[in-house]
């Protein structure tokens, strides 16, 4: 099933709420509600919309101060806004307009327009969001392109010397457990550099016919000794008679062995439960990997496919990346949920072949 888009309805008239909430869920979108100016902002923060209908004329905050304060903060500024007014004069369309709502429609308006409006904010939205990632995807391969060539040598000469430095050390010396760190350190440099490498030569792809369920069975192999070591119960449910996609099965295995790291480096304190599932949905192959970790906060969520990106719960790497530009190469979707002390569940979607 495709994600719904979410609307947040700002509006403290109780019928035209209930009136564009059964109209807009008619139309496949998710809602939710608010009823004056202030909880219309909290609302912003807790629901994360994807459009927002505001009206302008309503208490404790008008629909002008809510909408300026949103578009002056880095989080939500992107957040297409509609607003409503019965005003209809030239003067409160164009103060609308100049503290940044992205459209205006007068009340009494006619549903099949606001729609039709709707529709198009969000496909700008969606449009934009494109942009940025290709944006990110091109400073990403000049990045990859600049440290391969600048990092790689020299970073092979300090390993180098530091292990025959090590070697050469008598036991007991002081400086032999600072030679250790070196060696380790550098070892962790030289895998990223062979990550970026993998992601710059990730777009030969040998495709064919996939069982998605075998290549799940062998990801998951690759961690049983882990599994084992650290207590980590794993549970499957993989639906049978999947139909096959056409992908590289190597690189799906890769990407999912890097959400499965993923979700062990975030299981630690607590109960450990790993689960995947497989399903047919539409005319895409689901696949979903959860765990019991101490989940993603809320503002982190947006960053965690970025390239070296660090947090608390996962150091900096290139898996999410790798895993992100993988999935995008077969035509397929990633997206994330989580929840900070209770786990996150990654679902990927991956088109079927075409007979």
């Amino acid at each position: 099933m495709e994600m719904k888009s979410k609307i947040l309805i700002v509006d403290d008239t109780i019928d035209t709420v209930e009136l564009l909430k059964k109209r807009l869920r008619s139309e496949g979108y998710d809602t939710a509600e608010a009823y004056d100016g202030e909880e219309g902002l909290q609302q912003v923060t807790e629901y994360n919309p994807d459009l927002i209908v505001l009206d302008v004329m309503m208490p404790k905050l008008d629909g002008y101060e809510v909408c300026q304060r949103l578009k002056t903060d880095e989080h939500t500024k992107y957040i297409p806004i509609l607003m409503l007014t019965a005003k209809s004069d030239v003067e409160s369309k164009v103060k609308g307009l100049d503290i940044g709502a992205d459209d205006y429609l007068a009340k009494p308006f006619d549903y099949k327009e606001l729609s039709a409006r709707i529709r198009s904010l969000l496909a700008i939205k969606a449009s934009h969001e494109k942009l940025v990632e290709e944006e990110k995807s091109e400073a990403l391969e000049q990045m990859m392109d600049e440290v391969a060539h600048e990092v790689r040598n020299p970073l092979f000469s300090i390993g180098g010397f530091a292990r025959r430095v090590y070697e050469n050390l008598p036991e007991g010396n002081t400086n032999k457990k600072y030679m250790e760190i070196i060696i380790q350190d550098v070892a962790r440099l030289e895998s990223m550099i062979k990550q970026l490498i993998d992601l710059k030569t990730m777009a030969i792809r040998y495709m064919e016919t996939t069982n998605v369920n075998e290549v799940i069975t062998k990801a998951v192999k690759i961690f049983e000794q882990e599994f084992e070591n650290k207590g980590i119960e794993v549970e499957t449910e993989l639906m049978d008679n999947l139909p096959p996609i056409s992908a590289d099965k190597e690189q799906i295995k890769s990407a999912l062995a890097n959400l499965i790291k993923n979700s062990i480096e975030a299981m630690q304190d607590r109960m450990k439960m790993l689960k995947i599932v497989s399903r047919e949905s539409d005319s895409y192959i689901e696949i979903k990997v959860s765990d019991t970790g101490k989940g993603i906060p809320r503002d982190k969520l947006k960053s965690i496919f970025d390239p070296l990106f660090t947090s608390k719960i996962y150091g900096p790497g290139l898996g999410l990346t790798f895993t992100l530009k993988i999935i995008q190469a077969h035509r397929g979707t990633i997206s994330v949920e989580s929840e900070p002390g209770k786990g996150t569940t990654f679902t990927i979607r991956l088109p079927i072949k075409k007979s």
